[in-house]
């Protein structure tokens, strides 16, 4: 009588743990990936060195981003100890380093010091379109290991991104045009790009337009006095 009962739950708690261990892959995957692209972004741009407008400043700070941000990731799951009436230095200092490590912005850091390496270089287009997309990829997928999302979870925004991709492009195109050449070639390009933007407005207008809240009729507060009034009318007429 035990052993068919026993079996089922035995399957199901194999299955449990396999579904736990592919979020665990999935959760390490997410974080080193984030970690290898903000690490793969700061070499391309700091290549070749440059000795010129704080470039040793710039370079520390987009390290240290990089690597606090990684260290962030990583310490992600680690409960923050509870607070307690007397607690001792090394648990207050762990408590501090936590709260450190989790509220500076350092990814925003990195960007800015890896940024400020590649403004230092001679122009160079396309490198610098290649390093806009991955430093785009880089806080996406940040922000995805952050909050344990799937990479599904970016599958709405796909047209929005795919014609960001298409702008990089344009612009890396229309940086590689001689300054005073305003051909028709460049004129064709200026033409493209406009339309490209008014496209990606029609695109990004009505997803944004659906989030916003709409105002009745007399509502001239906005949405704050809508809410207030509702949980006036939840509350009662007599409080």
């Amino acid at each position: 009588m035990s052993g068919p009962a026993t079996r089922p739950v035995g399957w199901l708690r194999a299955v449990a743990g396999t579904v736990s261990m592919r979020a665990v892959a999935s959760a390490v995957a997410m974080r080193a990936a984030a970690v290898l692209l903000g690490a793969g972004s700061l070499v391309w741009a700091a290549l070749p060195a440059v000795h010129r407008g704080w470039s040793g400043f710039a370079l520390v700070l987009a390290i240290a981003g990089v690597a606090a941000g990684g260290l962030r990731l990583a310490l992600a799951a680690v409960p923050v100890p509870e607070d307690s009436y007397w607690p001792s230095p090394g648990l207050r200092v762990w408590r501090a380093f936590l709260e450190v490590v989790r509220q500076v912005p350092w990814e925003e850091g990195a960007v800015i010091g890896i940024v400020w390496l590649e403004v230092l270089h001679p122009s160079r287009p396309w490198h610098t379109a290649v390093l806009g997309a991955g430093l785009i990829a880089y806080l996406l997928i940040t922000h995805l290991a952050e909050s344990d999302a799937p990479l599904a979870t970016l599958r709405p925004q796909a047209r929005v991104l795919g014609l960001g991709a298409a702008l990089l492009a344009l612009g890396a195109g229309a940086g590689m045009l001689p300054a005073a050449g305003a051909g028709a070639g460049s004129a064709l390009l200026r033409l493209v790009a406009a339309g490209a933007l008014i496209v990606a407005a029609g695109l990004v207008l009505p997803y944004v337009a659906r989030r916003l809240p709409r105002w009745g009729a007399g509502d001239s507060g906005g949405i704050y006095n809508r809410r207030q009034g509702t949980t006036q009318r939840r509350a009662g007429p007599d409080g």
